[in-house]
């Protein structure tokens, strides 16, 4: 991996928890419920804060933007998460836990001068992102851009979450990966455990036939374990994900990115410190 690339990815290790909070903090779902939405599990508020920057987005155009998700799974919640609550309201409410979650997170810090340096840095890099054929990235960038520098940082970081994110998509469906098939082979290299892939709805037995297709294909051995093949077909995605994500990153100099690292840095601490997030995701972040 070129040193460029590397920093890439680092900068993504390091927003996806700011990003990823949203949909896992105590204030989120109280938000959520006063929405409507049950808060028995987090998949209906998930797809409501998610897929809300698209509209009133359908059941298809949502499996086809989210990818990894069982088209079962999301007609289970999408449009049904609209007769709840109008994406707009969806978004204003979206704000409103962001703004609860880190304050609860960060305290004082979300006014500090370097969260507002932080945030001045990643909107710079946000707005240097390309955004056509990114749909996700694209429905984000369009959103107002909040003033405070706490909302700013987390609405910058979801830009380039997404713009990255899209971009990886393009991967995998360039390695002719499908949804369920990008999933198996992830697993297949240690990314994470296959359980911890249940919650994109799945079955059993449509796990196990796209691994018999990753296993004609010669990626996979019989027991499910990536070949050597499987493994560089992987790096090549993450490769090229990386290389899609690289572009807005540019816009930033040497001394600027090292000094968002150490801005992030404390943000990041506290996102992880604050045992929220799952110790192993369906990203593979530190194992990819």
């Amino acid at each position: 991996m070129s040193d460029e690339l590397g920093r890439v990815r680092q900068m993504w290790h390091l927003l996806e928890p700011l990003h990823a909070v949203l949909y896992y903090a105590p204030e989120a779902f109280e938000e959520a419920a006063a929405l409507g939405y049950r808060t028995d599990e987090r998949w209906p508020s998930y797809f409501a804060w998610r897929a809300a920057p698209l509209g009133e987005a359908d059941a298809g155009r949502v499996a086809q933007t989210f990818y990894s998700f069982s088209p079962v799974r999301v007609a289970e919640h999408v449009p049904a998460v609209w007769s709840v609550a109008s994406p707009g309201a969806v978004l204003a409410a979206r704000r409103g836990a962001v703004d609860r979650t880190y304050r609860t997170l960060l305290g004082e810090a979300c006014a500090a001068p370097e969260t507002a340096e932080a945030a001045a840095l990643l909107r710079r890099v946000a707005e240097a992102a390309e955004t056509t054929d990114r749909p996700l990235a694209a429905a984000n960038a369009a959103l107002p851009r909040p003033d405070e520098p706490h909302l700013a940082l987390w609405h910058a970081a979801t830009v380039l979450r997404e713009h990255r994110g899209d971009g990886h998509l393009a991967a995998l469906v360039h390695a002719e990966l499908g949804p369920v098939e990008s999933l198996v082979s992830f697993a297949a290299i240690g990314a994470a455990r296959p359980e911890v892939f249940a919650g994109r709805g799945w079955s059993d037995e449509e796990w196990m036939a796209a691994r018999q297709r990753l296993v004609k294909r010669g990626l996979l051995t019989d027991d499910g374990t990536a070949t050597e093949a499987g493994r560089a077909l992987r790096d090549g995605v993450e490769r090229r994900t990386d290389e899609a994500a690289a572009a807005p990153w540019r816009v930033l100099g040497d001394g600027e990115r090292e000094r968002l690292v150490e801005l992030l840095g404390p943000l990041w601490v506290a996102a992880i410190g604050s045992g929220l997030l799952p110790s192993e995701t369906t990203l593979g972040i530190g194992k990819v």
